[in-house]
């Protein structure tokens, strides 16, 4: 049997300590969670490789959805430095392994999932392992969840080619949202915030993810 305990310990040494993620919270967040409990049973004895794991196959003509590796979703929590005051949203919350992460970190999260299998496994995992103040929500990942806006981050799980306005526009006065935009290795992890009704945004470091299924632009007509 597998020592899942001292795997999650090494993945946080040797694949987030070592991208300068010096956070104690989020690395105290990430060793505090199960990553096996959020994957498929035949995924379970790697789950803490340094990969993104397949949680969903290729269905209904969209791609696979994947956990991605721990490096990233680190990396990018550090940067939007969510706090205990913070209701965050969660777009993309697939079978909740971030979600968990975040419930660690902030006073309250809703966590959007499209796809109605993967929402259900997430509510139902992240309510076995007591993670309560976590609400799962399904619907559209690019209209995000008007109903419980504002909100004081919101944490874009995948790579996009834009950010919707529909999101930014849910976003509290001093909010901000993390994303991955770009595709591929040119694709870089970006911070939105909002200030009065005005959105900024910064670039930070290169970041190759997955792909969220919803966030193509719409194609433009050459006439």
């Amino acid at each position: 049997m597998m020592d899942f305990e001292t795997a999650r310990a090494k993945m946080v040494d040797g694949q987030v300590r070592t991208t300068d993620v010096t956070s104690h919270s989020v690395l105290k967040a990430i060793l505090s969670v199960p990553r096996e409990a959020f994957v498929p049973d035949n995924v379970k004895q790697v789950a803490y490789m340094d990969e993104d794991l397949q949680i969903c196959p290729a269905k209904d003509g969209l791609a696979a959805r994947y956990l991605l590796k721990a490096s990233p979703i680190a990396k990018m929590l550090q940067l939007v430095a969510v706090t205990k005051d913070d209701l965050v949203l969660e777009v993309g919350g697939a079978t909740g392994y971030v979600s968990a992460i975040l419930s660690e970190l902030a006073g309250s999260v809703v966590s959007l999932e499209s796809d109605p299998e993967l929402s259900a496994k997430a509510t139902e995992t992240l309510a076995a392992l007591g993670y309560v103040n976590v609400v799962t929500v399904a619907g559209p990942l690019e209209q995000g969840h008007a109903a419980q806006a504002p909100y004081d981050v919101i944490f874009i799980n995948g790579a996009v080619e834009e950010v919707p306005q529909a999101l930014l526009d849910q976003l509290a006065d001093g909010g901000r949202l993390i994303a991955v935009v770009g595709y591929g290795n040119a694709a870089k992890a970006s911070v939105y915030r909002r200030d009065g009704k005005g959105v900024s945004a910064a670039t930070f470091f290169n970041a190759s993810l997955k792909p969220l299924p919803g966030f193509a632009k719409a194609k433009e007509f050459v006439f």
